[in-house]
């Protein structure tokens, strides 16, 4: 059954350590997809997403703005995330593993998401909803953002790796 992901109902959200001693968290504002789900063969499921990387919001604005620039996401070149998933399977009661391609920066890397599904209802007005919510931890670098100062004591201003967290709502595609 095909779904169209309800943006104002989701969100899509990463954490990255700063000096090492604190978490910094972030969101893309604009983001957009579709998905698949067949309950009875996830095999068949599938998820296409995107985000605008102009819609970062790290509550910040000089840090979003450096965030755009060349030395992280260069939003100028490469204005979208995206993701296209390439297998899904069940992992449990409703968790699955939903492996895809993730492409930051014009770099493609196969990720895996670990996701757990919320099912189907039904809401007042008679609208078919879904949920989820999946996370996974990557690698900045692998996406040739490789910019990290180093501090005093040997640690980096930001981690390499960073988690990325989506809640995800979604509509009954009519």
């Amino acid at each position: 059954m095909a779904w169209n992901i309800d943006t104002t109902h989701s969100q899509v959200t990463f954490s990255v350590k700063h000096m090492m001693v604190s978490t910094i968290k972030g969101n893309f504002n604009v983001f957009s997809g579709k998905l698949d789900i067949d309950e009875a063969n996830p095999a068949n499921s599938w998820v296409e997403a995107e985000a605008d990387v102009n819609s970062i919001n790290t509550r910040d604005a000089n840090r979003d703005g450096h965030l755009r620039s060349g030395d992280f996401f260069d939003a100028t070149t490469h204005p979208t995330i995206s993701f296209k998933s390439k297998k899904v399977e069940a992992a449990g009661e409703n968790e699955y593993r939903v492996l895809g391609d993730l492409t930051i920066r014009g770099v493609t890397k196969e990720v895996l998401f670990n996701a757990e599904y919320s099912g189907q209802v039904k809401d007042p007005y008679g609208n078919d909803r879904t949920g989820l919510n999946a996370k996974t931890a990557i690698s900045r670098k692998d996406f040739g953002m490789t910019l990290n100062p180093l501090l005093e004591s040997g640690g980096a201003v930001v981690s390499d790796k960073v988690t990325i967290e989506i809640d995800l709502e979604a509509t009954k595609e009519n």
